[in-house]
């Protein structure tokens, strides 16, 4: 099967900048594309978290996940995958890695220390939900958090296409 040229422009969250190009895709990247979609669509990066809805300090660690998954996804298919293929500006793996250090770091950078310190400061008899639900800074990161998934979101979206799968990711309504 012959992949398209896919045209990618990917915002940054929290005025980053952002990635644009053009993204001709072999069959290796294809299958790493399928990969890193099954990863990103199963994981509350691109459910929104509703408020009241779940623990933050989960959606965290579930984000953070998304480093070893790109690394081990990039080790696999190797180096042939990082290259852009001819007439392309990007790659499967320009594209991962600057997801990565320019969306997932920024926000796990600042929130993860934050909210960690806020954690040490639990009582014993206060339930870890409770406790974080009490977090005067919680709406931010929750505001933060749907930034970031706005742009993963659209990402999941160009690795589906380069997968050449119908989308899999819940209409937002």
């Amino acid at each position: 099967m012959a992949i398209k040229e896919v045209t990618v422009t990917l915002g940054q969250p929290f005025g980053l900048g952002g990635i644009s190009g053009s993204w001709s895709p072999d069959e290796e990247e294809r299958k790493a594309a399928w990969e890193m979609y099954v990863e990103l669509i199963t994981r509350i990066s691109v459910q929104e978290l509703q408020p009241g809805e779940g623990l933050l300090s989960e959606a965290l660690a579930s984000l953070y996940t998304l480093f070893g998954t790109t690394r081990d996804i990039l080790r696999r298919y190797g180096p042939g995958v990082a290259a852009p293929k001819k007439g392309s500006d990007l790659s499967f793996g320009i594209i991962a890695v600057r997801v990565l250090n320019e969306a997932l770091r920024p926000l796990l950078a600042k929130w993860h220390p934050e909210l960690a310190h806020h954690e040490s400061l639990r009582p014993a008899e206060v339930s870890v939900r409770d406790h974080e639900r009490g977090w005067s800074r919680a709406d931010e990161l929750r505001t933060d958090l749907n930034e970031l998934r706005a742009v993963l979101r659209t990402y999941a979206g160009y690795l589906g296409e380069v997968a050449d799968v119908p989308s899999l990711v819940a209409e937002e309504g």
